[in-house]
């Protein structure tokens, strides 16, 4: 588990190698505001291996971020992860492992039958009640993430996980009313909230994609004030003095800056963006997306480019998205070891000023 005191040496480590507010804090310690996600790739040995490579060079070179989830290449990103996170020449409490829970996972490689190998897998064996099931593959009842739980900590090779996401409850508002997705997000946190005080993971949060950069009257909205208020009631339901949700994940990047432009949340003083409602409620901001799925790499849009410091356009991509308010961490993937320098290195730049980052939006 990620530690106050391992974290600060960490810092103490690799600190001086970057540019200011690289570390930030995170709880009572702090975590490298760039991460590392593990989404692309294919479901292969020889990506495995990359990923192994990749992540050990990462962890050895001041990232302290992990990103995963179960269902990211058919589970391998997480055993990867794992193996890495043990292999790697770094202390374990110094490193910030994620993951994520809601799509229902294959089990190393797609199968030729996926609707069948669901229904005989999760549906015939009670582990998902086929009602709960949102476009055939999606689950965020609570007896189902807590087996996703169990299986991500076997994956992890872990005793504890230091942030557990929701994966994109969103997906359940094409099967059912917000309401409801609320009530669920509720009797879900209440189980993650007894797994936290039996130590099986220290945060957790939701990661999404659309949710909480569109308007109210999008189809995937979800309002960031009452998944908060879910979680305070889960803490009172489970006997808990504070909730333990700590955190939120979404996309964002110069072509992907909703979180930041759309005023869909209602805060104390009004209408706000969800990063700007994210830093008023005390919860940490995880980016993801922030190349743009690879298109940011090749070319940024100039007038942002000229503002954002970094030798490629990858790295001024990625200090461009943490340059944004409230935001923790980053996260990049980086599937191989080549990746692992480049995106480092984007750490030794400083961001952007709070009042540079707003002139860009003016």
């Amino acid at each position: 588990m990620v530690t106050r005191d391992a974290t600060w040496a960490y810092r103490d480590e690799h600190g001086d190698r970057f540019a200011r507010t690289y570390f930030r804090r995170f709880g009572d310690g702090v975590v490298s505001s760039i991460g590392l996600g593990t989404y692309l790739g294919d479901p292969t040995d020889e990506a495995d291996e990359r990923y192994h490579d990749a992540v050990v060079r990462a962890l050895e070179s001041g990232i302290s971020v992990v990103d995963t989830a179960i269902n990211y290449r058919n589970q391998r990103s997480e055993r990867v992860v794992g193996r890495a996170v043990e292999d790697a020449d770094v202390d374990r409490e110094a490193v910030l492992v994620a993951t994520k829970g809601g799509f229902v996972p294959f089990d190393g490689e797609r199968p030729d039958d996926p609707g069948r190998w669901i229904r005989e897998q999760y549906v015939d064996t009670g582990i998902v009640d086929v009602d709960d099931l949102a476009r055939g593959q999606h689950c965020i009842a609570p007896d189902y993430i807590e087996d996703q739980l169990d299986r991500s900590l076997d994956n992890l090779g872990l005793d504890t996980i230091d942030l557990y996401y929701v994966h994109n409850p969103e997906t359940q508002l094409t099967a059912r009313s917000r309401e409801v997705v609320y009530d669920q997000l509720e009797a879900t946190f209440t189980r993650l909230e007894e797994r936290a005080v039996a130590g099986d993971l220290r945060h957790y949060g939701v990661a999404t994609w659309e949710a909480f950069r569109v308007g109210p009257g999008d189809d995937s909205y979800l309002s960031l004030a009452e998944v908060v208020e879910r979680a305070r009631s889960a803490a009172d339901a489970a006997g808990n003095a504070a909730t333990h949700f700590r955190a939120v994940q979404l996309p964002f990047n110069v072509v992907m800056a909703d979180a930041f432009t759309v005023q869909g949340q209602t805060g104390a003083d009004g209408e706000q963006s969800a990063l700007w409602f994210a830093h008023d409620a005390g919860l940490d901001v995880f980016t993801s997306a922030s190349l743009a799925q690879g298109r940011l790499a090749e070319e940024m849009p100039e007038a942002v480019a000229a503002r954002v410091e970094g030798e490629t356009s990858a790295q001024r991509a990625i200090n461009f998205a943490r340059s944004a308010p409230g935001v923790t961490c980053s996260l990049v993937g980086m599937g191989s070891p080549e990746h692992v320098a480049e995106n480092v290195a984007a750490g030794t730049y400083p961001p952007l000023g709070a009042d540079e980052f707003d002139e860009i939006f003016e």
